[in-house]
Formats: structure tokens, C-alpha cells, sequence
């Protein structure tokens, strides 16, 4: 069998705990709250992955001093003033890094140049390339599409009032959130239309308020950030990641095993914790306690569900559907066509090689449950396809997963901890 494939194994423990990485979204925006601060930050338990290194690799060439140890990162701050960068940056197929570091480069100086992988040059940026041309910074796509590559001028970024459709993405807004301290005026931000993926949004104010930034809102209407605030500087612990999490919570309610991913609460402001409760529904136990958020699975039973603000999960969520009784509708996640893969499509593909039928329409999956059958999964390069339907493999013999390694983007060690799961006695 060639190298980049992977044959899932069972049977699975009764019950097991595992530790998952630290939150790839927090990670992306300490860092860049670091980097602006007003001093040393101390990042501990960031996550280590292709996607947090390019941007680490992105900050460094904006001038920034990032110093990396075992668990954690010592980022030296700019007090907002990055250094010119002639050079392109390489930004892989990170959204999240293309989408907050064009804003961020909006302080600097000069032009920079962000390009990615092919994919990346298919996935849309122009709703925050207009919303940066509003508080006066040159932005534009360079090939006139409204995706990558994109050059963004530094030192013009006056702030003021802006209005933007987060649509396609929040991170748009969390862009917009994170530079709006170190802008002239500071920014008054107005969302237009249904914003996807809200908790993601708490998440960057959250950070923004632990590094010492006040910021004033109406929901997710509109947004306040007075000018002359600053990052300051300090140690932040990032917190497991709950998206990742989620894996092992779906694996307990395919094999009925008890699984405890450790270091997570109900504390968190991290939105796909509520991953739980859908699970619950599903017919799931849930337990919790101050150290672990633990999930026992039982015969699981189809959902209807809004999904909108969890879209990490969708495969996930796809994937136990697949054993699950009735049919499952996941509605309002039609920006999942805009992720690493067309992700509507890929689980649709991957669901019917394994003879479940399921379908999508712009905006919705259905899932009829059933008993899958062993396939070759193609992952698309998809880090988050080929974690979620390794799930199937616990219960399904002759589940293979092809271009195993892609899930270095987010998990790096994803294959170590889910073998932990296995009853190899």
C-alpha cells in the first residue's frame, strides 16, 4: 500500500481520554496580538501546525522577533510598526492567515504581496479587500478576481466607518476587529446580512479584550473600537482545540465507547463545544467536569440542525450521520464551498462511495443513515475530510484514508492520539 494512505483499525476501548492541541484559531489571533503589542508575550500551548507556522513564517517577515521553544512562543512586539517586506508571502492554502495578515500588512509599510497554493487562489477575499479600501487602504486581488494573490499597501489605514457582508467568512471581521486599536481613528464596523460563523467572532474579542483592548458591541451588528488602545503585554495559555476535539467525541457515538478529551470546559469561549449538545440530541450521554468534557455514545439517531456557526464540524457531523437512524438535514452551512475543499461536495462524494446516500443543495446536506461499506477515501488534501471520515474506519472495516498527511495543516500528530484509541489488547 503506498506510504500516503491509511488503513483504520479497530475495535475501540470501552473508554478512553486524550489531549488534543491547542485551538488553532486562538493561536493565529494571539499571535497577532502579540506581534502588535507593546512588549514581550509569553504564548504558551499554541498550536504547532502548517497553518500556524506560515503564519509565524508571515509575522517574522513583517519584522516581527518570534522566538519558538518546545510549548510555547515568545513573540516580541512592534507596538504596531512592521517592517517592509519586498519579498511574496507564501501563505499555503491558510484562509485564516490570508484573511487576518491582509489586514495586519495594512499597518505596515510599503506593499505586501500574499499568494497561497491553487486552491487558495480559488477562495474569495474580496468582501474584505472593499471593506479595507473604505478605511483608505489600498487593497487589491491581483488578478482582478477578488482572490489571492492580493498585494495590500501599509500606512494609510485611517479606520472610520465601515460596513461589510460576512457571508462567505467572519474572519473578515476579525481582520477588520484586530487592527481597528492601531488605526487613526479607530473603526466602527457594520455587518451586512447573515454572519457565518459567530462564535468565532467572540473568540478574536475575547482575545483582544485579554491582551487589554476594549471593544463595544451590538451582537453581531455592529462593532466599536476606539483608536489609541494598544495590546499589552503579558502570558496567554492557549486552550485546547474544541473543533479537533470533536473527532473523538464523534468517535463515542459511532462505537458506543466513552471518550474524554481533557482540558476543555465549559468555560471555553469556543463555539464548537456546542458540538456536544448536538450529540446529545443525537442520543449521546454527556459528562462533564472541570477538567474534561467526556462523551458516551449510544445508538444515535438522526438530527435536524442548524450548523452555521459550526462549520469545522460539518464532515464530522456528516459522518456520524451516516450510522445514525433517519435522516439528518445540516442546514445553513453554504460556505463550506469555500473552505480547503468544496466541502458540501467532497462529504456528498465520500458518504455515497461508502453506500450511504446523502446530498446537498447550496446551503444544506442531507444524510439517509445506514450501514456504510469499506472505500477509499479521497480527502481532496482536505485536512478535516480525512480526519472525519476516519472516523468510520472504528466501526467499518476497509476504510482506507488516502494523502494521510494532510492533516499536518491543523493535527500534526492527529494519527498518533487516534491510535490511542484502539483496544490493542
Amino acid at each position: 500500500m503506498p506510504v500516503d494512505m491509511k488503513i483504520i483499525q479497530g475495535p475501540v476501548r470501552a473508554r478512553a481520554e486524550v489531549c488534543v492541541p491547542g485551538s488553532k484559531s486562538f493561536t493565529h489571533r494571539v499571535l497577532i496580538a502579540a506581534a502588535l503589542s507593546d512588549g514581550i508575550c509569553d504564548v504558551c500551548n499554541p498550536l504547532f501546525s502548517e497553518d500556524t507556522l506560515l503564519t509565524i513564517n508571515a509575522l517574522k517577515l513583517m519584522g516581527v522577533r518570534i522566538e519558538a521553544c518546545e510549548n510555547s512562543v515568545k513573540v516580541f512586539g512592534t507596538g504596531g510598526r512592521l517592517a517592509p517586506c519586498t519579498e511574496p508571502i507564501y501563505l499555503g492554502n491558510s484562509g485564516t492567515s490570508m484573511r487576518l495578515l491582509a489586514a495586519v500588512a495594512s499597518l505596515g509599510k510599503g506593499d505586501y504581496q500574499f499568494y497561497g497554493t491553487e486552491r487558495m487562489h480559488q477562495r474569495p477575499i474580496a468582501d474584505l479587500l472593499d471593506a479595507l479600501n473604505q478605511i483608505k487602504v489600498q487593497a487589491c486581488s491581483v488578478d482582478n478576481t477578488g482572490r489571492p494573490p492580493i498585494i495590500i499597501t501599509g500606512g494609510s489605514a485611517i479606520g472610520g466607518t465601515v460596513r461589510i457582508d460576512c457571508g462567505k467568512s467572519s474572519q473578515y471581521l476579525s481582520a477588520l476587529l484586530l487592527i481597528a486599536p492601531y488605526t487613526r481613528c479607530g473603526m466602527e464596523i457594520f455587518t451586512q446580512g447573515r454572519v457565518v460563523s459567530r462564535p468565532y467572532i467572540d473568540l478574536t474579542v475575547d482575545v483582544m479584550e485579554r491582551f487589554g483592548v476594549k471593544v463595544q458591541r451590538n451582537g453581531y451588528e455592529s462593532f466599536k473600537v476606539s483608536p489609541g488602545q494598544v495590546y499589552r503585554t503579558g502570558t496567554c495559555t492557549v486552550e485546547p482545540d474544541a473543533s479537533q476535539a470533536g473527532y473523538f467525541w464523534a468517535a463515542a457515538a459511532i462505537t458506543g465507547a466513552c471518550v474524554a478529551v481533557k482540558g476543555l470546559n465549559r468555560e471555553s469561549r469556543q463555539g464548537d463545544l456546542r458540538f456536544t449538545e448536538v450529540l446529545e440530541k443525537m442520543g449521546c450521554r454527556i459528562l462533564e467536569n472541570s477538567e474534561s468534557i467526556e462523551v458516551c455514545g449510544r445508538a444515535v439517531r438522526a438530527v435536524d440542525v442548524d450548523m452555521g456557526d459550526m462549520p469545522d464540524l460539518v464532515p464530522t457531523l456528516a459522518v456520524v450521520a451516516a450510522f445514525a437512524e433517519g435522516v439528518t438535514i445540516i442546514r445553513n452551512v453554504g460556505h463550506l464551498k469555500e473552505k480547503e475543499s468544496n466541502r458540501l461536495a467532497a462529504v456528498v462524494a465520500e458518504l455515497n462511495r461508502m453506500g450511504i446516500y446523502a446530498s446537498c443543495t447550496d446551503s444544506e446536506l442531507r444524510i439517509a443513515g445506514g450501514k456504510p461499506s469499506g472505500a477509499l477515501i479521497h480527502t481532496y488534501n482536505d485536512h478535516r475530510m480525512a480526519m472525519s471520515f476516519a472516523l468510520a474506519g472504528l466501526q467499518t472495516p476497509g476504510i482506507v484514508i488516502e494523502n494521510k498527511e494532510c492533516v499536518v495543516k491543523s493535527f500534526p500528530n492527529f494519527w498518533h492520539v487516534f491510535e490511542g484509541l484502539y483496544d490493542l489488547v
